[in-house]
């Protein structure tokens, strides 16, 4: 029989207000609807299901200062994450939130309701004890980041009737909800589960490691990755999951069982590790695997660790008997070559051979094509991550380039765009200024707003082509240095992007200008024109550098190239 959630009794919405719900879908189209961002869908979907039992709603005041402070809900319950809907002060006036009130909660993605919230209460919490309390106070925390820049000014605080399960598209067989998996486990036989978290690819450390746990403790094993928001740069879920496909006829006799966790992760280390015992209670598993710097969110940028290498193991050890399940602490494994198996680090003899791959050289190997041996993960599992991080000279780039009218940077687009095209081998796409002026914003204007605007299209389609693995070439003027930098931060979350400042002087290029622009925007028949009425900023920090007063065309683009050519994304040329 599976672990028994945690309260005592599984929250399941859905279940519980099934017999209301023609109901419950006639009064929601009558209400004012909270349209929910895509961190309070994941959190909503675990309340409806019944995975943060004893939830039955978002946390009111009372609710929240106590897992605040204390780790516990008002009624004594251990809870360590405040699960809470935010809202701002404008759509609370305009909507009419206030105790009392019922409201539509709806998916932004398709525009369906799901529940309707009745509020107990409106409150403006303490933002810095939150983030003190909580996740340790580091402004540099993502959670503390999205505390602050992007969580509102008020929680709403309420219970749920739930009405509907949100929609999924992708690996809907796996997406089991707490009563689904515990009706699998209780078909299966299962009366000792291993849950392991993960967030990142399972290669055959991990296995060996999620085995030995299963055979010791006379259990089997829930693989239960997060496809909800991780960490920004990690691995998309898709990939993920595909891995975890391929791995699983590894594991012995049907030992382990795929179930895939909608969950929002705060990356909150103690905390966030004790909430992960929770929620794996909840779904029923007995015990649970806590891994070293567990849902930590790594280094701040003086390069400190934000909690402790055993933070989390500690904080789950301490409320053991309280959540009911099984510490399981990760062991660290390393490949023996000499017996061709996996060990536990601290069991390994000194003066033993032994063999490891780090995060960091396994995606230089990627990146790379270099070979990723089987002792480290099976071939079925490099074939999924090779699919999807193909070696450099196969990804996407953007070269864009910025600077005067006239300053040569067309020209050197439209040779660079035929020199990638000769080499072949990937698809190549020329965004010139003028084109995307005339295609894409043709309605916009010259106001810094317009022209950020309008960089942003560029961006937006470069990172696309980028995704895609296109070379892409733009050339725009870019006058603003904000709007260059939310160009690569755009276009680096798919790809390579590279800076050009084409740092002709504006005295050449407005002489050597055969069209005359330069000599209609002196005599203000165009306004706005960057060099003249309007400003250009120059980068604080470009790729490379060049300036077609002192050079040819043909030598920028040589030099393009072998910037291209040292960042291995040319080996075919």
């Amino acid at each position: 029989m599976a672990n028994s959630p945690h309260g005592g009794k599984l929250k399941d919405l859905l279940a519980r207000d099934l017999p209301k719900h023609d109901q419950l879908t006639a009064e929601a189209e009558t209400l004012p609807a909270i349209v929910l961002s895509e961190r309070q869908l994941c959190d909503l979907e675990l309340i409806l299901s019944g995975g943060f039992s004893p939830l039955e709603g978002f946390l009111n005041e009372k609710d929240y200062n106590g897992v605040v402070t204390n780790n516990r809900l008002a009624d004594g319950n251990l809870f360590s994450i405040p699960i809470t809907l935010d809202q701002s002060k404008e759509d609370i006036e305009s909507l009419g939130i206030k105790p009392g009130a019922r409201l539509t909660l709806r998916d932004f993605r398709d525009d369906r309701n799901l529940a309707i919230i009745t509020v107990d209460d409106v409150y403006q919490p303490d933002k810095a004890k939150e983030a003190k309390e909580v996740f340790g106070g580091d402004e540099e925390h993502p959670a503390v980041k999205y505390l602050f820049n992007t969580a509102k000014e008020f929680y709403v605080g309420g219970k749920i009737d739930a009405i509907n399960r949100l929609e999924h598209y992708d690996y809907v067989a796996l997406r089991y909800t707490p009563a689904e998996l515990r009706l699998h486990f209780d078909k299966l036989g299962w009366s000792r589960v291993v849950a392991f978290q993960t967030r990142n690819p399972m290669h055959r450390a991990h296995r060996e490691l999620t085995v030995r746990a299963a055979r010791s403790r006379h259990a089997n094993v829930l693989i239960h990755p997060v496809v909800g928001l991780t960490k920004p740069g990690d691995i998309d879920h898709f990939t993920r999951v595909r891995v975890y496909q391929a791995l699983l006829p590894r594991y012995p006799n049907g030992m382990a069982v795929l179930g895939l966790l909608p969950l929002a992760m705060r990356m909150g280390g103690p905390r966030e590790a004790i909430w992960h015992a929770i929620i794996r209670k909840n779904y029923g598993a007995t015990h649970f695997i806590v891994g070293r710097d567990h849902a930590g969110p790594g280094k701040n940028s003086k390069g400190e660790e934000f909690y402790g290498p055993y933070d989390a193991q500690y904080a789950v050890e301490k409320y053991k008997d309280e959540l009911g399940i099984e510490v399981v602490p990760f062991q660290m494994m390393t490949y023996l070559p000499d017996s061709d198996e996996y060990r536990p680090k601290d069991e390994v003899p000194t003066g033993t051979r032994t063999l490891d791959i780090s995060g960091t050289e396994l995606r230089n190997r990627l990146r790379t094509g270099r070979e990723i041996p089987e002792w480290f993960s099976y071939p079925e599992v490099v074939k999924v991550l090779r699919e999807s991080h193909p070696p450099r000279h196969e990804q996407g780039f953007t070269v864009f380039l910025t600077g005067y009218q006239n300053s040569g940077k067309d020209a050197i687009a439209r040779a660079l765009h035929v020199t990638l095209n000769q080499q072949g081998g990937r698809s190549v796409s020329l965004l010139l200024g003028e084109t995307v002026r005339a295609e894409l914003s043709s309605e916009l204007g010259f106001s810094r707003a317009d022209r950020t605007r309008n960089i942003g299209r560029i961006a937006f389609v470069a990172s696309e082509l980028t995704r895609a693995s296109a070379a892409v070439i733009a050339a725009p003027i870019a006058p603003h240095e904000q709007a260059r930098l939310h160009a690569r931060e755009l276009v680096e979350k798919y790809g390579s992007f590279f800076l050009v400042h084409v740092a002709t002087s504006l005295e050449y290029a407005e002489k050597t200008d055969k069209r005359g622009v330069y000599a209609k925007a002196r005599s203000g028949e165009i306004k706005g024109f960057t060099g003249v009425d309007d400003p250009y900023e120059a980068p604080a920090k470009a790729d490379l550098t060049v300036d077609i007063e002192k050079t040819s065309v043909r030598s920028a683009v040589h030099q393009i190239v072998l910037l291209l050519e040292a960042e291995g994304l040319l080996d075919r040329l």
